[in-house]
């Protein structure tokens, strides 16, 4: 049987922290995290963080800390990515292991109102960050999804029965989806049909393009794969986090989410989608962002 891992890049702050610290309290999966700095301190706060609110069934620090791995990843720098692929497939060999969450969340945002405010060298970053960012994520990470012939039989079983080791104290408890789902970031604005209000040139041209390689990687997976993983974008909502912050007065407070609300309704995306949903971009409401 070939056991599962998790991949969530980045990890240092945002959604990406919110989401480690929930996976290491709602699961017993080992995770691979990546940051570009302070990567003793940026595990010392999601392991702090996967134990703050468990109170029925307290945490083992120890085993959180032992099963958690971060390493350097810089989604600007090729070289970086392989080497951090090259991790872990020495930590999870792929004779045994299989990737089965991958996170991809790169996100930098320079909102152009006019067509005279867009900037050559922020336009060339958010594109770099934001879509180029994940394509290489999926160029080095993608070899580590399933396979056709991968047995998947320890997954089914956890994915009927839950994970029975992790904390359901606070009813998070989180029951895998029986194939491998890999998840990129994007946004409703990535939209070209649903584009009303314009503006934000850099940035709507990023998330389009994180939705056309979605697809294009989900159809690669159908080939190389067939049903046991599966590529899907994401639009998790406006996230009261950094790259948000400008914005945050002008959003109601009903729409302006937490982070780990953000983490909970990505998680309840992720596991009910099926292997026919794959190569799409959902919302947070688990409805389909058109193209």
């Amino acid at each position: 049987m070939s056991k599962p891992w998790i991949f969530i890049s980045p990890a240092n702050r945002g959604i990406g922290h919110a989401l480690a610290a929930h996976l290491l309290r709602s699961t017993t999966l080992p995770i691979l995290a990546t940051a570009r700095s302070d990567l003793a301190g940026v595990k010392e706060s999601l392991v702090a963080a996967s134990t703050a609110t468990a109170s029925a069934n307290p945490r083992s620090r120890e085993a959180d800390a032992s099963r958690l791995h971060v390493t350097y990843l810089d989604v600007a720098d090729e070289s970086s990515i392989e080497a951090a692929s090259q991790m872990a497939a020495s930590l999870f060999p792929p004779s045994s292991h299989h990737l089965h969450l991958a996170f991809a969340l790169p996100g930098i945002l320079h909102p152009e109102k006019q067509p005279r405010r867009i900037a050559y060298d922020a336009a060339l970053a958010t594109l770099q960050t934001n879509t180029l960012g994940p394509l290489m994520l999926m160029k080095w990470f993608g070899e580590l999804l399933p396979r056709k012939g991968t047995d998947m039989s320890y997954v089914k079983a956890q994915a009927s029965g839950g994970d029975a080791d992790a904390d359901d104290s606070l009813g998070q408890r989180f029951r895998l989806p029986a194939h491998a789902t890999w998840l990129t970031n994007s946004a409703r604005v990535g939209s070209t049909g649903d584009n009303r209000l314009g503006g934000w040139y850099s940035y709507r041209a990023s998330k389009a393009g994180v939705n056309s390689i979605t697809k294009t990687f989900d159809l690669h997976l159908r080939a190389r794969s067939a049903g046991n993983a599966v590529a899907v974008a994401y639009h998790p909502g406006t996230v009261k986090t950094g790259l948000s912050r400008e914005f945050w007065g002008r959003v109601a407070e009903d729409k302006l989410f937490s982070p780990e609300f953000a983490v909970r309704k990505m998680l309840e995306v992720v596991a009910s989608r099926t292997a026919r949903d794959g190569g799409k971009c959902w919302d947070w409401r688990g409805q389909e962002v058109p193209p």
